[in-house]
């Protein structure tokens, strides 16, 4: 399975935006294009529902060495053999989240501050995701965080940190230049119309920056 520290384009199954039905095939296009961490998200769907998508999906990822981590529920980490869990500001604590799933897994967490950052770290998280740096609607109730803070947050946060919110390929040079080397990047990947293609473009932006000095391109 693929090192935490190796990911750097996280994508997400977020089923606002995608059918269930076709939770595997989009997946697998994102595998395809590089994304390297995934997560399935469904605000209003059944914990039966996700549980059931997160044992299809699993096999997809496992398949290909994807890490995948489910959204807000971390009893489904107990009968699925998902990589981790990521909560918000408002879910369960994080020891709480390891408690339920006693085995190993990741917890991140949702920070929207250089403060919760921190805090998050002190917590115990595995990586934090940080935003969001442009208005999105899947975060409609926090203020977007701008470029500024990114660098840092990168300074005084020594875990993996991956931006996310409004981040899309257009968007995706600002974003590094703030600072950024790992992004979490959903409904520009999930309205792609060819979102292999979409993810590829993005991941060889991410390596280029993580590398500058001889990378060898997303297959």
């Amino acid at each position: 399975m693929r090192k935490l520290s190796e990911c750097l384009l996280y994508g997400i199954v977020d089923l606002a935006y995608v059918e269930a039905s076709r939770s595997c095939q989009v997946a697998e296009a994102m595998i395809e294009g590089g994304v390297d961490l995934l997560q399935l998200r469904g605000k209003k769907a059944s914990i039966e529902q996700l549980t059931n998508l997160s044992r299809q999906l699993h096999e997809v990822t496992a398949a290909a060495s994807v890490p995948l981590i489910v959204n807000d529920h971390p009893e489904i980490a107990s009968s699925v053999p998902v990589e981790g869990v990521h909560v918000g500001q408002d879910d369960a604590p994080m020891d709480s989240v390891r408690r339920t799933v006693d085995r190993p897994i990741w917890v991140g967490k949702s920070t929207h501050s250089l403060e919760q950052a921190m805090a998050a770290e002190r917590e115990g998280a595995d990586y934090i995701g940080f935003g969001p740096v442009y208005a999105t609607p899947t975060k409609p109730d926090y203020a977007p965080v701008g470029l500024t803070d990114i660098n840092t947050v990168y300074q005084k946060v020594r875990l993996p940190i991956f931006c996310i919110g409004g981040i899309k390929r257009d968007n995706l040079v600002s974003v590094i230049a703030a600072g950024a080397r790992r992004v979490v990047i959903v409904s520009g990947l999930l309205k792609a119309s060819d979102i292999t293609e979409y993810a590829r473009g993005c991941k060889d932006m991410l390596l280029e920056a993580s590398n500058p000095s001889g990378i060898t391109k997303s297959e």
